[in-house]
């Protein structure tokens, strides 16, 4: 499955790269994007696991960037 977030309060690129990284590396992710520019992040992960990937990928992003929200 395959869904597009917007960003609230995400600061600078350096961060937005970080926190791709990171999401890359949970299980059950397959590909995800993370745009400073456009304040968007895209997750490509397993369907039958996606609502318990993206409360790890929260995890995961308030761990770099504590003040951003991934409206979901």
């Amino acid at each position: 499955m395959k869904k597009r977030f917007n960003l609230t309060d995400l600061d600078c690129a350096n961060c937005a790269a970080k926190m791709e990284t990171a999401i890359k590396k949970i299980d059950g992710v397959h590909n995800a994007t993370v745009s400073f520019m456009t304040q968007k992040m895209t997750i490509d992960a397993d369907d039958d696991r996606f609502a318990e990937i993206m409360k790890e990928v929260v995890a995961v992003c308030k761990k770099v960037e504590p003040d951003c929200v991934i409206n979901l």
